[in-house]
């Protein structure tokens, strides 16, 4: 490779001479049909995926890309891409190949033999003293719906404060399995609290809140479906919203992204569900196509970004449209994983150089406040102190399993919460899963601290209510 040249445009070249789609030789050489997409995003790749090129190139008689072995560590594909525009959602960049949606498993395995959403729950509990709510409803917006724990532990808390309000959720969420997981909570949420309007929706973070995408060609194929559940036990509910599936199944649909690779929606849907013996009195806060407004007194914005992204990003896509969403006296309330606990020691018994959380909130909120820029006096931003802001949860462990002799079903469940947390992606779990030493690791933290846990922390973007 020529200098000057870069590893991109020898790839493309490559493809071009043999006749090859680039996303064929993504998933020949690393089994990412996205690779190339992500190298002309700026991505940076090891020198173990260079190498792989390298062999895979000189075998079909190409010549093989070569750079200097010291520049290896710091060699980037290509340029790195200009800052996304505003067209690009949230979920849009590229982050060390690490996906939520692509680590199902992982996920799945993690929210269960952790005790991170209660944790996150009870936090945003502490938040409802503090809302100012007005007619006709309580407002939630939910950043992230996940497999509906947070959310479903907030609304019974809601519940105990505000027994006889009208609530109105919205509850952001583009994978399909997570929707199915919350709205199999709800039927038991319509049945104790009734006058409850529960929306659901794909959307991006700056489209979300107001249920109106931004793009043309999205609001013209916009599906808006309405359910007005009748009866008045759980179980009528249940049975009402399992009859969804096929609904689901045909308009929840995702995409990969042409710039990036990660899921975005084929087309942009609104489900409202909402009781029918309770349409008269919630009349006015029920939403309508077209006519739904943001300004909420409470956003729930846990995990809403990946870790190494860049903190203007994270505040330009995420944090400030949220904020802007909020109505007067409304909160924001985020939520991210700290570090600096046996999870992150964990890990760096493997790779002692990482630092996946190197944007404190500190960080966060002065970005959000730059991006505001003239309209940051209208909100106030608060980081609190440490015993206030970061919070722990733990592994669920037996009193009696952290031994000297540890069940290996024990160490996996541990290791998974380790490197789901810190989002470390497949490419690197692969190279060190063949060895034992990545166990070795995991006992020695867990006999060392008599168990897992981990630490987040928390800030608040509030709007001021004058």
């Amino acid at each position: 490779m020529e200098r000057g040249e870069t590893l991109l445009e020898t790839i493309s070249d490559f493809c071009r001479s043999v006749g090859m789609a680039e996303s064929t030789f993504g998933r020949r050489v690393v089994n990412d049909g996205k690779f190339v997409s992500r190298l002309r995003e700026g991505a940076r790749i090891t020198p173990e995926t260079l190498e792989r090129i390298r062999n895979y190139m000189a075998q079909r008689g190409a010549v093989a890309p070569v750079s200097p072995r010291e520049l290896r560590p710091l060699i980037r594909a290509s340029a790195p891409a200009p800052r996304p525009s505003a067209q690009v959602s949230a979920e849009g960049t590229p982050d060390r190949n690490f996906r939520f949606f692509d680590n199902r498993q992982k996920y799945l395995l993690f929210v269960n033999t952790c005790g991170e959403k209660e944790v996150i729950a009870h936090r945003v509990g502490m938040e409802l003293a503090n809302i100012h709510p007005r007619p006709p409803a309580v407002r939630v917006f939910d950043a992230g719906m996940g497999e509906g724990t947070v959310l479903t532990r907030v609304m019974r808390e809601m519940h105990r404060h505000f027994p006889t309000m009208p609530f109105y959720f919205v509850g952001k969420e583009i994978s399909l399995e997570d929707v199915r997981l919350s709205l199999e909570k709800m039927a038991d949420r319509f049945h104790e609290h009734p006058a409850t309007v529960l929306v659901v929706t794909n959307m991006y973070y700056g489209e979300a809140p107001w249920l109106s995408p931004k793009l043309l060609t999205a609001a013209t194929s916009l599906v808006w479906h309405e359910v007005a559940l009748t009866g008045s036990t759980a179980h009528e509910f249940g049975d009402q919203i399992i009859a969804l599936e096929p609904f689901l199944a045909k308009n929840w649909q995702a995409r990969h992204s042409e710039q990036s690779g990660n899921p975005i929606y084929e087309r942009p849907v609104v489900l409202v569900l909402f009781r029918e013996d309770y349409r008269f009195l919630l009349s006015d806060v029920i939403p309508s196509q077209g006519k739904t407004q943001a300004k909420y007194d409470l956003v729930i914005a846990s995990q809403p970004y990946r870790a190494r992204v860049p903190a203007e990003f994270k505040a330009s896509k995420v944090l400030a449209p949220l904020a802007r969403a909020l109505a007067p006296g409304g909160r924001l309330l985020g939520i991210h994983s700290y570090g600096h606990d046996p999870g992150m020691e964990v890990v760096r018994k493997i790779w002692p150089d990482e630092d996946p959380f190197n944007t404190g909130r500190h960080d966060l909120l002065r970005a959000v406040r730059s991006e505001l820029g003239k309209e940051a006096r209208r909100f106030n931003f608060n980081a609190y102190a440490d015993n206030r802001a970061v919070f722990r949860y733990r592994m669920y462990t037996l009193p009696t399993e952290i031994s000297e002799s540890i069940g290996t079903s024990t160490l996996f469940a541990a290791w998974n919460a380790a490197v789901y947390v810190a989002q470390i992606d497949d490419s690197r779990l692969d190279k060190v899963i063949g060895e034992r030493k990545y166990l070795d690791a995991t006992r020695q933290v867990l006999q060392a601290h008599g168990g897992l846990w981990f630490l987040d922390e928390s800030y608040v973007v509030s709007r001021k209510r004058s």
